[in-house]
């Protein structure tokens, strides 16, 4: 069975490969590296259609340097994964998921945080100009956009944050909540046409603030917006640094029960996380995964959290 998969970090690691290489010694091979979650063989062997790429600054990088990061990362993108790769297909406007042949995967850029640009809309522009299709206004800490989900303040979108959601819209690109705070969830929803939590889980089951709450589920559902489950086990059991499959479809069971069926899928945040849900320990695993789900769930609904849920949000919601 085919697979989206929303949210990766394979790009920080090409490039703390790179940056941290002496004399001789080659960076991360995207191809095989056994580093890499979502290495090119871990993704054929997963029957991944779709892997989101993320664009990550670490919060310790400098001000004066986080566009300089964000563009080594995106250069990385092309060098290693796409121009290395010819199964490897640069997914640039949504409407070019349905021209993927056979053997190719699907690659889409995406930011998590709006501190690479900073409040620089000119720079905003490059990226879409570069494809990128997904935008998390925040990760956990503030920048000039709004807070993340773990700075003390707690408050939402600024001015400036406001601004971006709406560029979003006009681009038809998801704006992601998986990194907002409680307040920032609600402004995003008050603006979004395409929300999407690209890897948050069910506060209900597992009370961490990188996960939605029933209402905010509920409002996810109600305006059409993706929730796509993450993997690592903090996020799925309370206090814990493992996960067993079975705890993970507590979450997927809760967002169903709350109406979500048609809206679940799957953001493994592999290349971000060390801890892993046993058995599922990178991009290789997914048939495994969609083998106990088909335990439980039918082959239509299982399809839908794998890919189709996705496919059809995009057909539905237009393919700009």
């Amino acid at each position: 069975m085919k697979i989206v998969d929303t949210h990766c970090d394979a790009l920080l690691k090409l490039q703390h490969a790179k940056r941290e290489q002496h004399g001789n010694q080659i960076p991360l091979d995207f191809r095989n590296a056994p580093q890499i979650q979502t290495n090119l063989a871990r993704l054929t062997e997963g029957n991944v259609m779709l892997q989101f790429f993320a664009i990550f600054i670490p919060p310790h990088v400098p001000s004066d340097e986080k566009w300089q990061h964000a563009l080594e990362q995106i250069d990385l993108f092309h060098t290693e994964i796409i121009d290395r790769n010819p199964e490897m297909k640069h997914i640039k406007k949504w409407s070019e998921i349905a021209s993927l042949k056979s053997g190719e995967i699907g690659a889409v850029l995406t930011l998590e945080g709006a501190d690479a640009f900073g409040n620089d809309l000119m720079k905003l522009r490059h990226l879409y100009r570069f494809g990128v299709l997904s935008i998390g206004i925040t990760w956990n800490n503030a920048n000039l956009c709004a807070d993340g989900a773990e700075e003390p303040r707690g408050a939402g979108l600024t001015l400036l944050g406001k601004e971006v959601v709406q560029l979003n819209n006009n681009h038809g690109v998801f704006t992601d909540v998986a990194h907002a705070t409680v307040k920032g969830f609600w402004d995003i929803m008050e603006l979004a046409d395409f929300p999407i939590a690209s890897h948050s889980n069910a506060r209900a089951i597992c009370d961490h603030p990188r996960n939605l709450d029933d209402e905010q589920l509920k409002a996810m559902i109600t305006n059409n917006g993706l929730i796509h489950v993450v993997f690592y086990p903090p996020f799925i059991n309370e206090g814990k640094e493992e996960a067993q499959m079975n705890e993970l479809l507590k979450h997927i069971d809760h967002i169903c029960a709350l109406g979500g069926v048609k809206h679940i899928g799957f953001g493994s945040d592999f290349d971000g996380i060390s801890n892993f849900v046993t058995g599922l320990e990178d991009a290789s695993c997914y048939p495994t995964f969609i083998e106990k789900l088909l335990h439980y769930y039918s082959e239509e609904e299982v399809r839908g959290f794998a890919y189709q849920n996705f496919i059809n949000h995009r057909l539905i919601r237009g393919s700009c």
